[in-house]
């Protein structure tokens, strides 16, 4: 059982951003992870910064906490010039970064570079391309790749990542066949829970939609020959019908997560206090959730 935080990029990084990453570390957090935006919702209107800038100051000011995104999408990025940051970034950190990446959506990324928003269909065919081509340019000197969506041509990865044969892979995914990329490519898996039942569902029926998630998971792993015991599942709070409730106190959130922990959900991720967001938090409840709660969870 893991326990995991999201530090989103809205403070300058030194007024407060760097300490938020030190703080991380030092309340013993095994992953530290940010969003891959060009804005976000309430945010828009804000202050809000490049995340791969971000992680390598992150990398700097921290010696033991892993980074990550949670998630990066192609709905701005290259596989080419993201490998070249990854490959760069997996450096600079010393083998600590974790990829957390999806198929986008239909948010302000989607139409920043002037773009119409791609149709489901295609976000999923983008994705399909993007995986197996980004998996190649972490692990291969040089790729050429001729695609629907992408190319690449004699593209260097050279040294390739610290991490061997390259940095992890999380792949976010509920659809089959984002789960069908996060059993052949992911070496951990993300859920938000279900969107669909995230304004009228309850806790109860959450628990359902991500048990069924995990079991076709575990089909799609099953497929090509692959335990999916040894996938990590990484479940991203603050989506799912309980919203805040479990930040209230630590006996909430040791209820949540235990229930969740018994589903095989192996990680946990919640979002560092932000106030007046949507992600407003006790601080004090939020560090207690950091330093005591794993403790109470096993047995």
């Amino acid at each position: 059982m893991r326990l995991s935080t999201v530090i989103l990029p809205v403070r300058r990084w030194l007024d407060g951003g760097r300490d938020e990453w030190r703080r991380a570390e030092r309340l013993g957090f095994h992953t530290a992870y940010t969003y891959d935006h060009l804005s976000w919702r309430t945010f828009r209107d804000g202050p809000w910064f490049g995340a791969v800038p971000t992680l390598t100051a992150a990398a700097a000011a921290t010696e033991r906490l892993r980074l990550g995104t949670l998630v990066t999408s192609p709905n701005f990025r290259h596989p080419v010039t993201l490998a070249k940051d990854l490959i760069s970034l997996d450096d600079v950190s010393g083998g600590r970064i974790t990829l957390g990446i999806g198929a986008g959506g239909t948010g302000f990324d989607a139409t920043a570079l002037g773009q119409e928003p791609w149709t489901p269909r295609e976000r999923a065919d983008r994705f399909a391309e993007f995986v197996p081509l980004l998996d190649r340019l972490l692990t291969e000197d040089s790729v050429t790749y001729d695609g629907t969506f992408y190319s690449a041509v004699e593209a260097r990865g050279i040294p390739g990542c610290v991490q061997r044969p390259r940095l992890p892979f999380a792949v976010a995914a509920t659809g089959p066949r984002g789960l069908k990329l996060a059993a052949r490519h992911g070496q951990a898996w993300v859920t938000t829970g279900d969107p669909k039942i995230f304004e009228t569902g309850t806790p109860e029926q959450s628990r359902d939609a991500v048990r069924g998630q995990i079991e076709r998971l575990g089909k799609a792993c099953a497929e090509i020959g692959r335990d999916v015991s040894g996938v990590e599942k990484i479940l991203l709070t603050g989506f799912t019908p309980d919203r805040s409730g479990p930040m209230e106190s630590l006996d909430a959130f040791v209820d949540f997560a235990g229930r969740h922990f018994a589903l095989g959900i192996t990680e946990i991720a919640v979002h560092a206090p932000i106030p007046d967001s949507d992600f407003a938090a006790d601080q004090r409840v939020f560090e207690q959730i950091a330093t005591e709660a794993l403790a109470q969870l096993r047995p």
